[in-house]
């Protein structure tokens, strides 16, 4: 009998040990940890001038710098979320930043700076470099950006806000809770939240639980909450009283009918009465005149007082054109150094007041890629220049495709006066074969892209005045340029019939000779008139033509139907 009342308090005391450790392994599973992590592990801060950079509400890989109590923030952070206009000259270290009408610059570890010609000082460095990373003052960068922050301490840590007008999803904390690393109980905590303590929910599909949200704290920390201690959820939209400078622009209250005229010499600009004679509803004309003629921004001039005067008796502006065609220019390495940007622009500016212009436009075609932000750079400069002086700035772009998307036609279209469109080589010598010059399906295209970018009323869209007959044999594919009554002439020299092709919108015509195919796809009055259609019916600022002379007389009549 004791052998088994023995028996079972030994069993009842295995149970209750059995009981008692699979109690205490369910405790311990599930029982919320009560470690706390180290904010300087959290954030993973090194140096002791490191500060880390969140971002709205999210914490930036990259970290900014603490140098004699002044935050400064990485370039390269700076223009990509902050303020794009700032630039960088790392050639001559310069940091430059243009307004609507002025050109502010600061020289590396200065505190001194420059608005055109007049100094001013701050009582901090506003641009350091440190192992080879260029850093700017937080302070200077607000001085011309929509950007609000806020320095938290222990670890060092800036909230950065700068996204305006949307709304934020916020919540209130119901009760005294933690914040955790991981949506967990398990997970370290990494602050102790008050009741009705603020927080920022962050939307995170990846991250979608159904205890945990993700938040951030108003110092700066993410991590994760119990959805039963929030309440209160709202919407918050952030605004900001900043005031940016406002971009004006000169506007024509007529639509403009522009044509370029190809000046290789002084004796061409004795013609431009007889050529605007044959013209009719003209409103400005472009000689090209300037060229730029070497890396340190020197310009080539072929301007005529008697032009200009002439032109203008006729009622015709004249916009002169300016190019990059010069052989042996790296436009890359004129373009990088402010020095060379500015005597350029200077030289501009010069030759536009000496010849009474009323506009220049600018024909850079040879920018690289690698040289985008340099020439948007020049823009800036130039517009800078010509909007204090009442000079009309134009610029003239390819169509917009993916691989022309560093000339920035967003920002063109801030800056300056108008943007031109060429809307044509489609196809060109060399190319990828035979083809239109400007069929309507790519000029529909070129329209509808730059007003994705540019507004309407700055959009001047340019049309062929030219045609290329193409040649087919067996060594390949090569083609020259016509007039529109030298293609003609061809043709009937050839008694070759051109047919009408509504999928170009032009009259096509090919034909055999020595053994080799002949093709063309003319420009003359109706083809035109398809592509003033779509581009008129799109309300932009007008048209513009290459070239003068090649054109038939019978041309003006149709554009002025649209263009008046």
């Amino acid at each position: 009998m004791k052998q088994k009342i023995r028996l079972t308090v030994i069993s009842i005391i295995l149970f209750l040990a059995i009981a008692i450790t699979a109690g205490i392994m369910m405790y311990s599973k599930f029982a919320p940890s009560k470690k706390v992590m180290d904010l300087y592990e959290y954030y993973q801060t090194e140096d002791n001038d490191d500060v880390i950079l969140i971002l709205q509400n999210k914490i930036y890989e990259q970290k900014g710098k603490i140098i004699d109590g002044q935050i400064y923030v990485d370039y390269d952070t700076v223009t990509t979320y902050f303020n794009k206009r700032f630039y960088w000259d790392d050639k001559e270290s310069l940091l430059i930043y243009t307004t609507p009408t002025e050109i502010i610059k600061a020289e590396v570890g200065s505190k001194d700076y420059y608005i055109n010609k007049s100094k001013k000082s701050m009582d901090y460095a506003i641009a350091k470099v440190e192992d080879g990373t260029v850093y700017i003052a937080l302070d200077y960068v607000k001085e011309y950006s929509d950007v609000k922050y806020t320095l938290y301490e222990e670890p060092n840590r800036v909230v950065i806000s700068y996204v305006w007008g949307e709304d934020f999803l916020y919540a209130d904390i119901k009760e005294e809770t933690q914040l955790r690393n991981k949506p967990s109980v398990k997970g370290d905590i990494l602050k102790e939240l008050k009741k009705g303590e603020q927080v920022e929910i962050i939307i995170d599909e990846e991250e979608i639980n159904k205890r945990f949200t993700k938040v951030i704290t108003e110092d700066g920390i993410v991590g994760y909450v119990k959805n039963s201690m929030t309440k209160n959820s709202y919407y918050v939209a952030e605004e900001s009283n900043f005031k940016a400078p406002e971009y004006t622009s000169i506007s024509k209250d007529y639509k403009i009918n522009l044509t370029f005229h190809q000046v290789t010499n002084q004796t061409a600009n004795n013609h431009v009465l007889e050529l605007l004679g044959n013209t009719k509803g003209v409103t400005t004309i472009s000689p090209t005149w300037f060229k730029v003629s070497s890396v340190e921004g020197n310009v080539e001039s072929l301007a005529s007082e008697t032009y200009v005067q002439r032109a203008h008796n006729y009622g015709v502006e004249v916009w002169a054109l300016v190019d990059d065609f010069t052989n042996g220019i790296d436009m890359s390495e004129l373009l990088s150094y402010t020095s060379r940007r500015d005597k350029l622009s200077n030289e501009l500016i010069a030759l536009a007041i000496k010849y009474n212009l009323d506009g220049l436009n600018m024909d850079f075609e040879k920018i690289p890629q690698a040289a985008g932000k340099d020439y948007i750079q020049f823009l800036r400069e130039m517009s800078v220049k010509c909007r204090n002086n009442g000079i009309i700035l134009s610029v003239d772009n390819y169509v917009p495709s993916a691989y022309t998307s560093y000339y920035d036609r967003a920002e063109q279209g801030v800056l300056v006066d108008y943007v031109v469109t060429m809307a044509y080589d489609e196809h060109i010598n060399g190319g990828d074969g035979s083809g239109s010059v400007a069929s309507i399906g790519f000029v529909k295209d070129a329209v509808t892209n730059v007003l994705e970018e540019v507004p309407a009323e700055k959009n001047i869209i340019a049309i062929p005045f030219y045609t290329r007959l193409w040649e087919e044999s067996a060594e390949g594919v090569t083609a020259k340029a016509y007039s529109m009554d030298q293609a003609q002439i061809i043709l009937d020299q050839n008694k070759a019939e051109a047919t009408w092709d509504n999928e170009t919108m032009q009259y096509y015509a090919e034909y055999e000779s020595g053994g080799n195919t002949y093709k063309v796809w003319l420009e003359e009055e109706k083809s035109l008139e398809e592509k003033l259609k779509v581009i008129m019916d799109n309300n932009v600022a007008g048209i513009a033509s290459w070239k003068l002379g090649l054109e038939k007389s019978s041309v003006w009549s149709v554009i002025l139907k649209y263009v008046n």
